[in-house]
């Protein structure tokens, strides 16, 4: 088979162009085109006008060698890559004790999963519920202003990518092809197909929903275990720091000599723990701002002129950056088209947001998080956890400024740049639930932040026209982008100074996003597999 990449066709092509273009690029017959398949789709927009697809597809031919001589050294021409997925090991033989993941975001459902597929019967402990209660505790925080701090956005099955735009995609290069197993099992779960050949697939939030509880079904039918509501208090350690179990917040021990931590960017109540531990941490860098919002029809005419609106393009995103002066760095997150802004906080007396989208995007606005970075050495010096503090200390400001209610301190953009507070808001409504109180975000954020932010703008509305529009909705604050902290690992992927512990995900500072999530979870599981069974 071969792998034929950047294939271009208009976007509204018939269904025999594709087979036609394949075979003018490689100057071969119809009758030696066997079958081809869609590897992978995506566009160029750059000529808004005259939109393309880009296609790669797998073709089989009949003499496939004699094509790959005739385009040695073409990139764009060579055999198609193994994404066949090999298991490491296998628990035949083994009797020890059961591993335990902690955490069952998309780093912990993987590490989970591929365990049980190998047959070692993971135990699952996570401090939430299962998907479908914790769906209803996050209700309650966007409608009735009633935190569960043990149950909302940050925490419970599926994490935090459950209430995000459920993008599948990251920069992430593996010469494993990792992210073809996850994507696999998610469609294996109840994700759309199309996410295999997607050059930017997404799920959403309710499909999200679905799918985890299909990982779940298979962990449980490959003999894992899930155990809720089962906060880790304390890490069990022997006189030579290795791991022995863990204690819950009941006082239950559960024992284990692997256990993977896979605690998503939010849960600081355990980084402490670890930290108290003697856990090697150390800071990492992150960022902080405010999410942004646009009505989704003024970024689909912004990105596709005269082709906005087309179903295949769907609704529009963006990303963009801007270096401040001040040697800060502004760029887009986790940008959600036709979405809404989310309350994300987990702690009583803050105000975090985050923004979401249903598999659909056909919500009224786009929102995204427009940051600046943090960097520990200059921002937060002197201890691991400072970062923690740091993040602790905006959204409760941002709560006070909101009303002391959930509900989020906004501005106008209009008002940001000319450096008043906002008294009301304009041509668009916000999306954030509880609700949103207009005031000056200046007050909020460092001083950093501000001035990098405000040079910023006016730079992104050159690039996507309209997107300094005053009446763009700012919401405060946005302060979880990613941890602030690293369990540092080695190259067996186990903590440097406590064997046994496995640090896992974007918690512990190794992925960014569920996909990047979900491929370090396989790792982690791996290396906890090759441990058990005394294999290199």
């Amino acid at each position: 088979m071969i792998r034929l990449s950047d294939l271009k066709l208009p976007l509204n092509h018939d269904a025999d162009a594709l087979p036609a273009a394949i075979c003018a690029r490689l100057g071969i017959g119809r009758g030696e085109l066997s079958s081809f398949a869609v590897a992978r789709r995506g566009w160029d927009a750059r000529k808004k006008a005259h939109i393309l697809l880009i296609y790669s597809v797998d073709v089989t031919l009949a003499d496939e060698a004699a094509v790959l001589a005739r385009f040695e050294g073409d990139a764009h021409v060579r055999p198609a890559p193994d994404i066949a997925y090999t298991f490491v090991a296998r628990a035949e033989g083994w009797s020890g004790k059961r591993p335990i993941v902690v955490g069952a975001g998309p780093c912990g459902l993987f590490v989970g999963l591929i365990l049980a597929q190998m047959g070692f019967r993971p135990i699952i402990l996570d401090r939430g519920k299962v998907v479908r209660e914790r769906t209803k505790d996050t209700w309650g925080l966007w409608r009735k202003s009633v935190l569960n701090p043990e149950s909302n956005v940050q925490f419970g099955e599926g994490g935090a990518g459950t209430f995000s735009d459920g993008k599948l995609y990251s920069r992430i290069k593996d010469p494993r092809h990792l992210d073809r197993k996850v994507l696999t099992e998610f469609v294996a779960a109840g994700a759309p197909e199309e996410i295999l050949t997607e050059a930017h697939p997404h799920i959403g939030t309710f499909r999200l929903v679905k799918m985890v509880e299909g990982i779940r079904a298979q962990i449980e039918a490959l003999g894992g275990e899930y155990r809720w509501q089962h906060r880790v208090e304390d890490l069990l350690l022997d006189d030579a720091r290795r791991v022995t179990g863990v204690r819950i917040q009941t006082g239950e021990v559960i024992e284990s000599d692997h256990i993977a931590i896979a605690l998503g960017h939010s849960a600081r109540d355990t980084f402490h723990m670890l930290h108290e531990r003697g856990v090697f941490i150390e800071p990492k860098p992150f960022a902080i701002g405010v999410r942004v919002e646009h009505p989704q029809k003024w970024i689909d005419a912004a990105r596709f002129g005269p082709n906005a609106g087309n179903p295949i393009l769907g609704a529009a995103d963006y990303s963009i950056s801007h270096q401040a002066s001040n040697g800060r760095a502004v760029y887009s997150f986790c940008m959600c088209p036709g979405g809404q802004v989310v309350a994300a906080t987990s702690e009583e007396g803050r105000v975090a947001t985050n923004g979401m989208s249903q598999y659909s995007r056909a919500e009224r606005n786009a929102n995204s998080g427009i940051v600046v970075t943090i960097d520990p050495e200059t921002d937060y010096p002197g201890h691991p956890l400072a970062g923690i503090e740091l993040q602790r200390r905006l959204e409760e400001k941002a709560f006070v400024a909101g009303g002391s209610n959930y509900r989020a301190p906004a501005q106008r953009l209009g008002d940001f740049l000319a450096k008043r507070p906002s008294t009301e808001l304009g041509e668009v409504t916000p999306s954030y639930k509880p609700g949103v109180t207009p005031t000056d975000l200046a007050e909020i954020l460092p001083d950093f932040a501000v001035e990098a932010m405000r040079e910023a703008f006016p730079v992104f509305g050159r690039r996507i026209p309209g997107y300094d529009h005053p009446d763009a909705v700012m919401t405060g604050v946005e302060t979880r982008t990613s941890s602030p902290i690293r369990i540092t690992r080695g190259a067996d992927l186990q903590s440097l100074n406590t064997p046994g512990l496995f640090p896992a995900g974007e918690g512990a500072g190794y992925a960014g996003g569920i996909l990047s999530a979900a491929v370090d979870g396989i790792k982690v599981a791996e290396a906890m597999a090759l441990s058990m069974t005394g294999r290199k």
